[in-house]
């Protein structure tokens, strides 16, 4: 058994490139059931989708990195030869050192992020109710969750982070002399635009709204700070009216126009207008950026602010690595146990089946014997003998060995197994 990965993410694919290939959790269990169709021999599956990665994790016997990146080629609608310079891929060890890298935040924009390992046990829920997830990989995340909370528990490696919303409210600060004075608006209601909202609240904004597609839970998030609502389709009518635009859903279209915002600025009579873009998908049209007094910023473009406190995380990050490989060789360990050809599974299997040979070959010789005749006790006092014999054979022939360093270890061997009740 093998497990790979096959990914793109925000170190080696562009922004557009990777909103192409992001999946939302409705559409996972399709995708995950049309990816295992594919496959001749079903591998066990799971997709990570976020807006800094898509992840393919598969385990079978027969690896098959170039038809998993087939398949992912055309889920984008990408040719394959023009995915494949955006990709990378792992297997075994490596695959396991990314995916407890990866749950533990060291692979993400933020150093130390919090939100992956939910938006990971997340994937594997979608996975599990597709019924794609097998022993390897649900072994396989199990150990990326424990050592991910190891990770969080023992090491300072979020302490000196600084999150997306963080540098958000950091680079509005740059435009705005000050945030207690401006509108902001909104736009989603999910777990990103939920730590926006928090981090901006904080700095007491003239008006916060809402803008959901789902008012219920527009209504609810807006609750907690005060703030108001209004319906999606309200959006274009209104955006002239904030100064400050937050974007996150799960749109696989833009909701954010070019033409709209040139709108709003025209009736803002060209007062700048801060916009963040979360999402990938992109909620907001990339043009805008060209606008002059429009001021947008996507992900990859809070990136270089997030990227701080380099040297005092070292010292976190080196702890957490070191962890890591200590889950790595675990997990390669419990995957040698496992190898049908040469891991201890196999070993005990052939252990019993010969433990049953000699069973079967004494009990056929005891019935042989009773159906002559014999005395019961005799029989099964010869029946003991047979067996013990069968038993120990091999062990002491190991401590007869000529060679007295091999039958030194056998000695330990034989002592560790059959008088460990005795030391």
């Amino acid at each position: 058994m093998s497990v790979w990965t096959l990914g793109i993410n925000h170190h080696t694919a562009p922004l557009d490139l990777r909103g192409r290939f992001s999946f939302a959790l409705e559409q996972m269990g399709p995708a995950l059931h049309g990816l295992r169709q594919t496959f001749a021999h079903h591998p066990e599956a799971a997709i990570l989708s976020t807006c800094n990665r898509t992840e393919v994790y598969c385990a079978s016997d027969r690896v098959d990195v170039d038809h998993t990146l087939n398949w992912l080629a055309q889920a984008g609608g990408v040719p394959m030869h023009a995915l494949r310079d955006y990709t990378y891929t792992l297997q075994d060890d490596t695959a396991a050192r990314h995916a407890f890298r990866v749950a533990s935040g060291l692979d993400s924009m933020v150093l130390g992020e919090a939100q992956i390992l939910g938006q990971m046990k997340n994937a594997v829920r979608a996975a599990e109710a597709a019924g794609s997830l097998g022993t390897t990989l649900n072994q396989l995340f199990q150990r990326s969750f424990s050592v991910a909370k190891e990770v969080r528990s023992s090491t300072e490696i979020g302490a000196h982070s600084i999150s997306m919303a963080a540098a958000a409210v950091r680079l509005a600060s740059q435009l705005f002399e000050d945030l207690g004075q401006i509108r902001i608006l909104f736009v989603g209601a999910g777990e990103m635009i939920e730590l926006a909202t928090t981090h901006f609240a904080a700095r007491s904004p003239k008006q916060i709204v809402i803008a959901n597609r789902t008012m219920e839970k527009g209504e609810a998030l807006a609750a907690r700070f005060g703030a108001s609502v209004m319906p999606l389709a309200d959006m274009p009518e209104r955006l002239h009216e904030f100064d400050a635009v937050i974007s996150c859903t799960a749109s696989t279209l833009p909701i954010i126009g070019l033409g709209a915002v040139e709108r709003a600025l025209r009736k803002r009579r060209h007062r700048p207008m801060f916009m963040v873009d979360l999402a990938v998908p992109r909620d907001i049209e990339p043009e805008v950026k060209a606008l002059d007094d429009a001021y947008l910023y996507t992900v990859d473009d809070l990136a270089t602010v997030v990227q701080t406190g380099q040297a005092q995380r070292q010292a976190a990050v080196e702890q957490a690595e070191a962890i890591i490989d200590e889950g790595v060789q675990s997990f390669m360990q419990w995957m040698r146990q496992r190898d049908p050809h040469y891991g201890v599974v196999s070993l005990i299997r052939e252990v019993n089946q010969q433990a049953d040979a000699w069973r079967e070959m004494e009990l056929a010789k005891a019935r042989k014997r009773l159906a002559k005749g014999e005395d019961v006790d005799a029989v099964l006092e010869a029946l003991s003998k047979g067996l013990t014999q069968k038993m120990l054979h091999g062990a002491l022939s190991e401590l007869h060995h000529p060679d007295l360093a091999h039958q030194t270890q056998a000695a330990e061997t034989v002592q560790r197994i059959f008088l460990r009740g005795k030391h």
